[in-house]
């Protein structure tokens, strides 16, 4: 009888040695002055310092089916921070700095150089945001994803003190809601994406588009906007007169904004206050989505909300417009729960 090696299922060690090798300087440049420790050990260390009373907040995400579209046009160098994205801005909400983060990438057959550069997106990512990429898992599953799929999803830490959480405690009606824009689709809702792109309209991958000024792929693989580096000195610099804020991922308005809320409490949201970027007219259009459907699903050009104190909001104004932040003041709290949008 042959011999048979774990080659001959599928699976290939020395492939996953190389990758790990080709990912090695990305992962290291990274590294915060509290990691120890070097690449290739069981677990990530981190040594946490300088604080009173820490709160570590956790966060995991996935990319979900915008992977799909990265398969499409064989394009993987932006997935990676669409995952470190979802996680570092969710726990960024209740003022968390992120430290660390680890991912997880699934494939049918390892290939060294995309798996190289599906972590070098993880990687600039997690150095835009300032955190660590720690540690990581690429598992190959020989006959479990189709030949070219893969799976990616991460896991964050950061840290707050303890006296400057954020939660829904301080928010009050008259609260000003600030939107910062979007950088496009983010990650969610890309099922119906698809449909309407794909099944409904049957464009290609590469089909350019006039009203975009690029092909309908490169909009859809536009990567998560990363907010720490934006939001951070915010935090830092006006504390308490920050009341709350929101990541809106899937669930659009409706269902994210109320999660920063305290009972009793609910916000009214003027559309026109900002100008909805031109994919999310052309996928209601494409597809005949009301709009409630659309600010249900999507972002629609705002991926973060601040909720600030009315009395001080101007002094956010005019730190905004020093640092060159592009910013909405898109509606207020109100008495009573519930997300009213208003479209004039």
């Amino acid at each position: 009888m042959e011999k048979m090696t774990y080659k001959d299922s599928g699976v290939d060690i020395d492939a996953g040695n190389k990758s790990v090798q080709l990912i090695k300087d990305a992962v290291r440049k990274t590294y915060r002055p509290e990691v120890l420790g070097e690449l290739g050990g069981f677990g990530g260390l981190f040594a946490l310092k300088n604080y009173d009373e820490p709160i570590l907040i956790s966060g995991t995400d996935g990319v979900g089916t915008k992977l799909k579209i990265a398969f499409l046009l064989n394009k993987h160098d932006t997935i990676g921070q669409d995952a470190v994205a979802m996680c570092v801005n969710d726990i960024l909400v209740q003022g968390a700095e992120p430290l660390f983060f680890l991912d997880y990438l699934a494939v049918g057959k390892l290939e060294p150089e995309k798996v190289a550069e599906i972590v070098g997106g993880v990687a600039n990512a997690c150095s835009e945001s300032g955190c660590a990429l720690i540690g990581g898992e690429t598992a190959e599953m020989a006959g479990f994803y189709q030949n070219g799929e893969y799976d990616i999803a991460g896991f964050a830490v950061g840290v707050v003190e303890k006296k400057n959480l954020i939660t829904s405690e301080r928010v009050k009606a008259g609260d000003i809601l600030i939107g910062l824009p979007s950088s496009g689709l983010h990650s969610n809702g890309f099922s119906l994406v698809r449909k309407i792109v794909f099944e409904q309209k049957n464009f290609k991958g590469d089909e350019f588009i006039d009203e975009l000024g690029k092909t309908i792929g490169e909009e859809l693989l536009t990567p998560t906007r990363l907010y720490p580096k934006t939001c951070l000195p915010i935090i830092q610099k006006f504390g308490e007169k920050l009341h709350g804020m929101v990541h809106i991922t899937g669930g659009g308005f409706y269902d994210n904004i109320p999660r920063a809320l305290p009972k009793n409490f609910g916000v009214e949201i003027n559309s026109d206050a900002w100008a909805v970027p031109e994919i999310f007219k052309l996928l209601q259009q494409w597809g005949n989505v009301d709009w409630h459907e659309m600010f249900r699903t999507f972002n629609c050009g705002i991926g973060m909300v601040l909720i600030f104190d009315e009395n001080s909001v101007d002094d956010l104004d005019a730190y905004l417009n020093e640092n060159y932040e592009e910013f909405y003041k898109i509606g207020r709290v109100v008495e009573g729960e519930g997300v009213k949008i208003i479209r004039n």
